[in-house]
């Protein structure tokens, strides 16, 4: 059983860079001369995180090998995509008896602040809830899922765009998959997922609102940075990340 100290992080990095035009990985496309899911990696380990699982898919074996010089790593393999959920469902042997923290993130987020991650961690630190996520406000939230809340503010849930409403695409808060879970409550909420929306996928973003449903404390903090809204599916958005990174001084 692991401490309650250890921090597990799951890193999604299944994808394939179809809208890159390319055939790699896409957590493997470079920028600044490396493959984006390093410095997601670099950011968790400057957060506090003591060991990764890498959910692994298309061309798993190059992304194994690019992470071939990370220790700290471990790699779980998701051979059908059914979605985030699904995928992060593929670590559960490894989160098995973990009592602690359990960070998950994409592996296409290069511009994950480890400050950000920090702050999620002490907040889960000391309110004890069955998960945080980070959120964000932005000015263009098409194709982003929209963090709904009740009337007095609190969360409660994130709605895909796809899924969403005519008033609820009107919401400017949104998920940038950015999450800390308490281990337990995950997996109890990863067993309770449906696949009953249009894509037939298994949400990760339905675990929050199963967690919430059953009172158990579930809290979205807006504290990440305008540079976390940077999303890349596309060669122009990789640019465009790239000339941020070099503004905030990453080392190319």
């Amino acid at each position: 059983m692991s401490s309650f100290t250890e921090v597990i992080a799951v890193v999604l990095a299944a994808g394939m860079g179809t809208r890159m035009k390319t055939d790699l990985p896409k957590v493997l496309c470079p920028v600044l001369g490396r493959p984006m899911i390093h410095f997601v990696i670099d950011a968790l380990e400057q957060a506090g995180v003591t060991r990764v699982i890498a959910v692994v898919g298309y061309k798993a074996d190059d992304v194994k090998a690019a992470l071939s010089s990370r220790p700290m790593v471990d790699f779980v393999l998701q051979t059908e995509r059914l979605g985030t959920g699904h995928a992060v469902k593929m670590a559960r042997e490894l989160l098995e008896g973990h009592v602690g923290p359990v960070v998950v993130v994409a592996g296409d987020s290069p511009l994950l602040q480890a400050s950000s991650v920090k702050q999620l961690l002490e907040a889960y630190r000391r309110e004890q809830p069955a998960c945080i996520l980070g959120t964000l406000t932005k000015e263009n939230p098409t194709g982003l899922g929209r963090i709904v809340r009740d009337s007095a503010g609190e969360f409660l849930g994130i709605v895909e765009e796809k899924d969403a409403t005519p008033e609820q695409r009107e919401i400017c808060e949104v998920n940038m998959s950015t999450y800390v879970f308490d281990g337990p409550q995950l997996l109890h909420a990863l067993d309770k997922l449906q696949n009953n929306n249009k894509q037939k996928e298994y949400y990760l973003t339905d675990c929050p609102a199963i967690l919430k449903r059953e009172d158990k404390a579930v809290k979205a903090l807006p504290i990440l940075k305008p540079c976390e809204a940077l999303s890349i599916n596309t060669p122009d958005e990789l640019s465009a990340a790239e000339v941020a990174m070099r503004e905030l001084g990453y080392p190319c």
